[in-house]
């Protein structure tokens, strides 16, 4: 999942992007309204944590811009108001969701993990590919019923590719989907990242190349 922290509150901007990449999300951090529209009209993004009281671009206008567009990015909003009237002029406005600050980081991750299902087509919440069990939300995965140790993007990627449901999915999507804007464009660490995917899912391989496309899950598509 792609996601998108704009919060002017620096500390609480990294804590918030530390957090969420702990549970295998790929984040990106703009720290004030300017730099937070135009990232979010850039990259897709399934969800976006988005400080309502920002410098630049008020969080408002953000999310209004956002929903005009039609886009399928989700938007949780925060604010150090947490009154009736103030989460439903932020939910009238576009937001998909409302979090007073101080939050429970916990109930933060839950709703982010929450609108990026609905940012997306809808998925199986458990995908399976041949003997190949992978259950996003519990970010476990298991092949013929012994568990199969995946890093984060690893995780990722595999997930990627098992939604496509054997579409080729390219290197520069699966950069998009799983890693964040700080990854060099021209590395080769998706190549690495499923050339060590493979090993550790073993045979029959489940994962082929689509030369000079991407990558699809093996025996799946035409």
């Amino acid at each position: 999942m792609r996601v998108l922290v704009v919060e002017d509150e620096r500390n609480l901007a990294d804590a918030i992007a530390r957090g969420l990449r702990k549970r295998g999300m790929a984040v990106d951090v703009a720290y004030d309204g300017d730099a937070g529209h135009e990232a979010a009209f850039v990259t897709r993004y399934d969800v976006v944590v988005l400080d309502r009281d920002l410098p630049g671009v008020h969080g408002d206008q953000i999310c209004a811009d956002l929903a005009a567009s039609g886009a399928l990015t989700r938007v949780l909003m925060l604010t150090a108001s947490g009154t009736v009237a103030d989460r439903v002029e932020g939910l009238q406005l576009g937001a998909d969701d409302y979090l007073p600050k101080p939050f429970a980081f916990d109930e933060l991750v839950a709703r982010v993990q929450a609108l990026g299902r609905r940012a997306t087509p809808a998925a199986p919440p458990v995908l399976e590919l041949a003997d190949l069990v992978l259950d996003p939300a519990r970010r476990v995965a298991t092949r013929a019923g012994v568990p199969v140790d995946l890093t984060n993007k690893e995780f990722g990627v595999l997930c990627e590719l098992l939604k496509a449901r054997g579409a080729v999915v390219s290197s520069e999507e699966l950069l998009e989907r799983v890693w964040d804007a700080n990854t060099d464009p021209f590395t080769t660490i998706v190549r690495v990242t499923v050339m060590t995917l493979r090993k550790k899912l073993g045979d029959p391989p489940l994962i082929e190349t689509v030369v000079g496309a991407g990558y699809r899950t093996a025996g799946v598509g035409a």
